[in-house]
């Protein structure tokens, strides 16, 4: 999984639990797919063509979706000179090619990257981020984003999480009674058991690939805040950048958060982290976890 041609580190632990969910995730894929065909019978094709286009569309628009609903412009050198001076300061380090850099008008400090590869990627900060932060904070931050970009992190994410967009799909179409007349079967009791199993086995696969994405998420999150600080060589400075931002959180407008919740998996610090909401559902680790890392890597570049 590790960045291709960038200088960003690979990290193996890391590495080898990242694989291990995407191997699990991939397993429920397979799966699912194999129960549909099963129950369908002969309507299969249609749930494998209708799936395949709507993995295409996401795999092509989710970043884009994600920028135009952030409300992010692309901003030129001269418009952004600093955030341009950070992005190509990082790039140099990384030898990675420079993505598209935007702004995002939004009081809630927060960044994102998006893209499925390098060529087409872009990395984004909001007003309020670029307010609150020190040139060195602005860079750790803009580093942990880049090596979402380096890692291809967007679409391995969109890969994983589109198997959650597909069962809650079969499950919407099964309780519509699509099912029971797409089977083309005489028989009543068939077609009512098949509207029963596939929003049970939907909603099943649903849960798990839900709880498996956030925790790939999680995993990477971790690996994009020891990859950044590596490059840098400023654990601290993405430690107090961390610290800032989600104690500002708390004193935004819950209003304003919860319209950006949507995009937290595109996020830098999730912009609605209730204790409520177990850490389990988080799709992002807690702060003492990425600051007791960035803690550890501080202490062996010390050395």
């Amino acid at each position: 999984m590790a960045g291709h041609h960038t200088r960003y580190t690979p990290d193996k632990g890391l590495t080898r639990r990242m694989v291990t969910t995407m191997f699990l995730i991939g397993l429920l894929y397979v799966v699912f797919i194999g129960v549909l065909v099963a129950l369908l019978g002969r309507a299969w094709p249609v749930v494998l063509v209708i799936a395949g286009g709507m993995f295409i569309a996401q795999f092509w628009f989710s970043d884009k979706i994600a920028a135009f609903s952030m409300g992010a412009r692309e901003v030129t050198p001269e418009q952004a000179p600093e955030l341009h001076g950070a992005v190509d300061r990082l790039c140099a380090l990384a030898d990675m090619s420079k993505p598209k850099v935007a702004i995002a008008e939004s009081d809630v400090p927060n960044a994102f990257a998006t893209g499925r590869n390098q060529k087409n990627s872009m990395v984004c900060a909001t007003t309020g981020l670029l307010r609150r932060l020190e040139p060195d904070e602005l860079e750790g931050v803009l580093s942990h984003e880049l090596s979402h970009v380096a890692h291809r992190d967007v679409a391995v994410m969109t890969i994983a999480s589109f198997l959650g967009v597909l069962a809650g799909m079969m499950t919407r179409v099964a309780l519509w009674g699509g099912f029971g007349r797409m089977g083309g079967r005489d028989n009543n009791n068939g077609a009512g058991l098949l509207l029963l199993l596939i929003p049970l086995v939907s909603a099943l696969v649903y849960a798990i690939s839900f709880l498996l994405t956030r925790v790939l998420s999680r995993y990477r999150e971790l690996s994009a805040d020891r990859a950044g600080a590596l490059l840098t060589g400023r654990p601290s400075a993405l430690g107090s950048a961390l610290t800032k931002i989600s104690g500002d959180m708390s004193r935004i407008p819950t209003k304003d958060l919860r319209q950006a919740e949507p995009y937290n998996a595109f996020f830098f610090v999730p912009a609605f982290s209730g204790e409520s909401v177990a850490a389990l559902f988080s799709s992002h680790p807690p702060l003492e976890k990425r600051l007791d890392q960035l803690g550890r890597i501080s202490a062996q570049l010390g050395q």
